[in-house]
């Protein structure tokens, strides 16, 4: 069946969101500019003000919910679900789980490649699903578990791959690679605590994918956002890159940006583009299929690395595309990509049936919007 202009521009518009969102993060941490002090250019290195801006764009979500339900009131038949009533804060253990990953990992950013970064991210079937049996009583099926051993193995050659680089890339420091790839997926143990914890107390309630964003968006923020009071004061030595070596300098940040306006640009394409990626993340799964979400998903991390290295910000490495390769595999066995292919080969299409019967479940969940409804970034 082929696609309607509607849904080519929804599954454009995903691919492109997310991808600036991403790139977007990692250009901000390559500018360098002068700070509240006369001091020389320094890069900016403000992760925690990054992650304020990324929950401001998805507290967007929760005025676009809003929106939607005023313009839906204006038809004579009102077609949009608005659940039922809730109590907001079943939403505040995911949401600080979500500021406390997406902390993590912009800190991770400012010390890996963004191609290193998002391909890592792909660990979080491996906790998610192994925190699923623990806790949600979930069987996983045979693909799935394969899927789980082929991650890792993908995770180790993009790992490796990081290793060797961070030796001969003067950009980044072997000590900072090798800590950015341990955080990233240390922040995937968190948000896959994240997803079982809305699967278990929040989805289980009628509540719009945009309303579930916007809410965990609103906690983030604002929570977040008073917390940078303390990091103003809080000492870490050399792990901050500001001239107080203070957990965040909210003020130095704000200096750095005059000194150099385009850094607000970058933080802006960060917060806008992570609202309009919830959307259309939201939108795909309604109007095609979670498969085809989880496709666009993959190929988002091909166009960052294409981008990244076209722009110059990293250099190619064949370990890295055969670690790509591999993520790819393993995330399309775990989600089930390989059942279309199975079904077209007589002698393999009894068990791509055995195994659809096994998963309809959760791809229902999931085109309901009511397994992940967000992306922090």
């Amino acid at each position: 069946m082929a696609w309607t202009k509607y849904q080519l521009f929804l599954a454009g518009l995903m691919l492109t969101t997310g991808s600036i969102n991403t790139l977007s993060a990692k250009w901000a941490d390559m500018f360098n500019a002068k700070g509240c002090q006369e001091e020389p250019e320094r890069p900016f290195s403000h992760p925690f003000l990054q992650a304020v801006g990324m929950f401001l764009g998805e507290f967007c979500c929760l005025a676009a919910f809003y929106i939607l339900i005023c313009h839906d009131k204006r038809r004579p038949e009102p077609r949009v679900n608005r659940g039922q009533s809730f109590n907001p804060f079943l939403f505040f253990p995911p949401a600080m789980c979500d500021m406390t990953a997406t902390s993590i990992m912009y800190v991770a950013l400012n010390m890996t490649s963004a191609s290193s970064f998002q391909m890592l991210r792909g660990a979080v079937i491996i906790f998610t699903g192994l925190l699923s049996v623990a806790f949600l009583g979930r069987r996983l099926a045979p693909n799935q578990w394969i899927g789980i051993f082929i991650t890792i193995l993908g995770l180790v050659i993009v790992g490796l791959a990081d290793f060797i680089t961070g030796n001969k890339d003067s950009s980044h420091k072997l000590s900072d690679v090798i800590t950015g790839d341990l955080l990233i997926i240390m922040a995937q143990i968190i948000v896959s605590v994240q997803m079982v914890l809305e699967e278990k107390f929040v989805y289980t309630h009628d509540v719009h994918p945009l309303r579930a964003v916007g809410t965990e968006g609103f906690f983030g923020f604002f929570v977040l956002s008073l917390l940078l009071i303390p990091m103003y004061f809080i000492p870490v030595g050399n792990f901050a890159n500001n001239p107080r070596h203070v957990l965040e300098d909210a003020l130095d940040a704000f200096c750095q940006i005059g000194h150099q306006p385009l850094i607000l640009l970058a933080l802006l394409g960060n917060t806008v583009s992570i609202a309009f990626f919830n959307f259309a993340g939201i939108s795909v799964t309604k109007e095609i299929s979670a498969t085809t979400r989880m496709v666009l998903d993959s190929l988002r991390t091909l166009v960052i690395w294409v981008v990244s290295l076209a722009l110059g910000w990293e250099h190619f490495h064949g370990l890295q595309v055969l670690g790509f390769l591999v993520l790819l595999v393993g995330t399309a066995l775990y989600n089930g990509l390989h059942r279309p292919l199975l079904a077209r080969i007589p002698c393999c299409a009894r068990f791509a049936n055995e195994e659809e019967g096994g998963s309809g479940e959760r791809e229902r969940l999931l085109n309901d919007g009511q397994v992940q409804t967000g992306d922090n970034s």
